[in-house]
């Protein structure tokens, strides 16, 4: 079954030079969101100094995706679109110890890029991205490179651990 990616109740869109992704905590299930304001509320901050249009789609608690059996798949919480470029986005505000919250997020990148790959749309992308970003833990290590060269092995998505995503 494919999935419809560009449902129109969960497009935002964007073409500030900075804006953050936000996604607010539990028990809400509410979708993720471009910010434009109040940075004290983002989990990723995009930098768009071409000041592209960006189309940001929630997936998570918005677009539904289902497993042969019905039941719900893992999704990831959006999408950034502008151009030809694709990034899918894991948002996470978690102080854990450890790498337990890239663990988490990259089944949920795999699955909703699965269902991307299954779809037209992802025909019109020549670049594409996944981006897990942590609020507690915005800094990119480079000991995350083994799995980001699996993530892209298994993929084809490039794949970065960090606060901060750059639209070139």
């Amino acid at each position: 079954m494919s999935v419809n990616f560009s449902e129109g109740k969960c497009l935002t869109f964007s073409r500030n030079n900075i804006f953050g992704l936000c996604d607010d905590p539990p028990p809400a299930n509410n979708p993720a969101y471009i910010d434009e304001a109040d940075g004290a509320k983002w989990i990723a901050v995009v930098e768009n100094e071409n000041r592209h249009d960006v189309t940001f789609t929630a997936i998570d608690n918005c677009i539904e995706m289902l497993r042969k059996d019905g039941k719900a798949k893992q999704r990831c919480d959006g999408m950034l679109a502008y151009k030809s470029t694709v990034i899918f986005v894991e948002l996470k505000d978690r102080n854990a110890q450890g790498n337990a919250w890239v663990e988490d997020a990259i089944p949920q990148l795999k699955s909703t890029i699965e269902s991307f790959e299954d779809t037209k749309m992802s025909n019109e992308f020549k670049s594409k991205l996944a981006y897990i970003s942590n609020k507690q833990h915005p800094k990119f290590k480079s000991t995350q490179q083994r799995r980001m060269d699996a993530f892209f092995d298994e993929t084809k998505y490039v794949l970065r651990v960090q606060g901060r995503i750059n639209l070139t």
